[in-house]
């Protein structure tokens, strides 16, 4: 599980400000899986803030630097990891690439989008983690076009088990700046919660495919 850190609760913070992050405990959303869910996600918004922006390019950037020194190139997950790895390849000076979700139908049929060579070494970049499943499909593209894969950084993660196991079984290494426990304490702190509904939080990260049915 994601260790929460000063910076993390500050990146939560800014994205429950942005509401790129929303809770409805007691309202639930509904996600493509079918899942119910009292937690929205949409980290895109936060590009429509300078403040917020910078602060969680900065964050990537300064993570990247700590734990994956001397790669190559950034690689974005398209689409939520296009701008935020761009922004990031930007202050690391570093080529950027993004990979799409299948190969272009039309022109030079790319998946891959940019410039990269075989034998680099890149760190790819997501906005969120929630099973893992689509982030890691992009693993398996990189490195079927004999890309190294140092690991992934990512703005958030839900910290599902599911997705833990994901990543171990790719061999994948995950780093992120901000996580559910660190949401969930800046948002009980800030009062968008009640400590009532934290328990309902709680049993939905441990088990989301069965909450609320």
């Amino acid at each position: 599980m994601a260790e929460e850190t000063e910076i993390s609760r500050r990146v939560a913070e800014l994205l429950l400000e942005a509401q790129a992050i929303k809770l409805s405990p007691d309202k639930p959303f509904q996600w493509s899986s079918g899942w119910l869910s009292p937690i929205y996600c949409d980290n895109r918004v936060a590009l429509s803030y300078p403040d917020t922006r910078t602060f969680i390019k900065k964050a990537l950037a300064d993570l990247i630097k700590s734990e994956y020194p001397g790669v190559d190139a950034i690689v974005g997950v398209a689409t939520g990891g296009i701008a935020q790895g761009a922004l990031v390849a930007d202050i690391l000076e570093l080529p950027f690439a993004y990979v799409r979700p299948e190969p272009k139908k039309h022109g030079m049929g790319n998946q891959i989008e940019g410039r990269l060579e075989k034998g680099q070494s890149v760190v790819i970049v997501e906005d969120l983690i929630s099973t893992g499943g689509s982030s890691l499909k992009v693993v398996d593209v990189l490195r079927n076009a004999g890309i190294e894969v140092a690991g992934m950084v990512a703005i958030f993660t839900y910290d599902f088990q599911v997705a833990e196991n994901n990543f171990e079984e790719k061999n994948v290494k995950l780093s992120v700046i901000s996580n559910y426990n660190a949401l969930i304490a800046s948002a009980l702190e800030h009062e968008y919660i009640t400590m009532e509904q934290v328990e309902s939080l709680s049993q939905w990260r441990v088990q989301p495919d069965l909450w609320g049915k």
